[in-house]
């Protein structure tokens, strides 16, 4: 039984060789063909693959710097608005969308090294082996084509050997026949035409060892060696086709990899989003924006029917006390206004922010004293750095000279000292407003409960009920409630006296006052003034430039010289003040 050649080997009949030969280049033609173009299809695939790492890579620079975008700014405003629920829901959202951006990153990276650059080297070696193959086969069909040549060559030979033996064995015979020829010429035809009968056999057995080598060597060729190198390009063609599947696969299996991770993202952003809480986000508006102010009573009704002159308004504290004019320091141009809607100042506040409600101001001042405590430690440990690095060197000299820290150190004591001035100055004005806020703390209201009994009169209740207002101005008005229950001779003797109160002792401005609202006096820096009203606990001090010129100060604004003899309204300045 014959075994049957490789079926990529189209046959050829055994009696037609040449026509063998043609078959099989032309297989070997269709072989390259088609096997380069399965390499131009993995390449193909392979530039498919480093478009979608590039869209990928494209897609989360995009997310990131979207994600960036809408990060809030430090420091800013902004950033405080992310307290809320709602907010902090959107910067999770952010961070996530930021990790679901690096997910496609890992998608990119890992198509790279798994698919892109595997198959490239893939397609090199892939190269080289299809290179090689070809190469041998074209060699072998080389061979076996020099092999019919030989064989052609010899039957040729054979065959020319063979019609010059029967022409010389013709001419013998004609000479043989001749009785005019001579023996030696008969002898010599017969000579001749053994030769060429020689010749003839030497040539068929020269065609006959030829001939079954060719054979041989045609055997081996279709059976043998072609078989072979067929065999050897299917098998390269069909780890082409694996290889291009198995990196399909991996495609997939890098984008399924990351879909855990992304679903967590999602998870998460979902998770923020389902701890969005409205009503805790309406309180902190409520805690950022209350004003911690009372709200103020209802306005008593003046009845202009009536055709005398009408009285002093017992609901009214800012008019004068019988002839209905009103005092120039203290008039009642605020009179009418409610503290909503009081409209504030324009520019840059002062330094106390004393132009905002109490609560509001009460937060910012605070917010001031923590932010000075923040600075006073990070002072404290570059100065505790420094004076560590100053024992080294006084240790160990050839490091450094510790005079060299001197200077540093003092400046850094210096900057302490100005810092700690400033808490006190803060925390003073704190002290202030906390004391005047309706929700006060157990101390604060120790302390106002022990004012009060130590002053159960209503002589003061002016000074005291003063009320802020949003921009900080404390104005003469109060509830209807309140005035209805103070007597006009409080009033009256607060300020609507004949004669100027006296002095009782001088003070000294530490800082500069821009008395804006009414009732108040504008100070500056280092300048000295009489005293004319202690602080009732209420943080002002009523003071006097001239006998024209009163009004009220923060307590903590100025410096108070009490002297209890010192009654004279015209006494000299100077003198009270040695």
């Amino acid at each position: 039984m014959v075994s049957l050649p490789h079926p990529y080997v189209l046959h050829a009949a055994v009696s037609a060789p040449c026509l063998c030969c043609r078959k099989g280049k032309d297989q070997f033609d269709n072989l390259e063909k088609h096997t380069q173009w399965g390499i131009d299809v993995l390449e193909k695939y392979i530039k498919f693959v480093k478009e979608r790492t590039e869209i990928e890579l494209s897609y989360a620079k995009q997310l990131r710097n979207l994600s960036k975008k809408y990060q809030p700014k430090k420091n800013s405003k902004e950033e405080e608005e992310y307290r809320y629920t709602s907010t902090r829901a959107f910067l999770a959202t952010l961070n996530e969308m930021n990790d679901y951006a690096g997910q496609h990153e890992v998608i990119s990276e890992n198509m790279t090294s798994l698919i892109t650059g595997e198959l490239t080297r893939y397609v090199q070696e892939l190269k080289q082996e299809r290179k090689s193959h070809f190469h041998d086969g074209r060699k072998a069909q080389q061979h076996i084509e020099t092999c019919w040549k030989q064989l052609e060559a010899s039957k040729r030979r054979f065959e020319r050997d063979c019609k010059e033996a029967d022409r010389a064995q013709q001419y013998f015979e004609k000479m043989d026949a001749d009785i005019n020829v001579t023996k030696a010429d008969v002898e010599k035809a017969r000579q001749q035409a053994q030769l060429r009968h020689q010749m003839a056999e030497d040539s068929k057995a020269e065609y006959s060892s030829t001939l079954q080598k060719f054979n041989n060597e045609q055997h081996e060729h279709y059976y043998t060696h072609i078989p072979n190198i067929f065999q050897k390009i299917q098998e390269m063609e069909e780890r082409r086709i694996v290889r291009i599947g198995e990196s399909m696969k991996t495609f997939a299996e890098v984008d399924r990899q990351v879909i855990p991770i992304i679903g967590k993202c999602l998870d998460e952003i979902t998770k923020a989003a389902e701890a969005v809480d409205h009503k805790n986000d309406s309180q902190m508006v409520i805690e950022a924006f209350k004003s911690g102010f009372e709200p103020p009573g209802d306005i008593d009704f003046e009845d202009f029917t009536q055709p005398m002159k009408r009285t002093v308004s017992e609901s009214s504290l800012s008019n004068s006390r019988g002839d209905g004019k009103s005092e120039p320091k203290f008039g009642s141009k605020s009179k009418g206004k409610l503290w909503p809607f009081i409209k504030k100042n324009k520019g840059a506040g002062p330094e106390d922010f004393s132009n905002l409600p109490p609560e509001q101001r009460r937060k910012k001042l605070q917010q001031k004293v923590d932010e000075l405590n923040r600075d006073i430690q990070k002072e404290m440990d570059q100065r505790d750095a420094l004076t560590k690095m100053k024992d080294v060197y006084i240790k160990n000299p050839q490091m450094g000279d510790a005079a060299s820290v001197d200077h540093r150190l003092a400046e850094l004591g210096q900057n302490i000292e100005k810092l700690r001035l400033e808490v006190q100055k803060f925390e003073g004005w704190l002290a202030e407003v906390e004391g005047r806020l309706p929700a006060r703390t157990e101390q604060s209201r120790r302390q106002s409960g022990v004012y009060e009994a130590q002053n159960p009169s209503g002589v003061n209740s002016c000074a005291q009920d003063r009320e802020s207002s949003p921009d900080g101005s404390y104005t003469e008005e109060q509830s209807q409630e309140t005035e209805m229950k103070v007597p006009a001779t409080d009033f009256d003797d607060e300020f609507d006296d004949e004669e100027p109160l006296p002095t009782i002792g001088t003070c000294k401005a530490l800082y500069t006052f821009e008395g804006q609202n009414e009732g108040t006096i504008s100070v500056a820096e280092g300048e000295m003034l009489y005293v004319i009203e202690e602080d009732k606990g209420d943080g002002w001090t009523r003071i006097r430039r001239n006998e024209d010129e009163e009004g009220y100060v923060p307590t903590s604004y100025v410096e108070v010289y009490l002297d209890k003899n010192a009654k004279d309204v015209h006494k000299p300045l100077q003198k009270i003040s040695e």
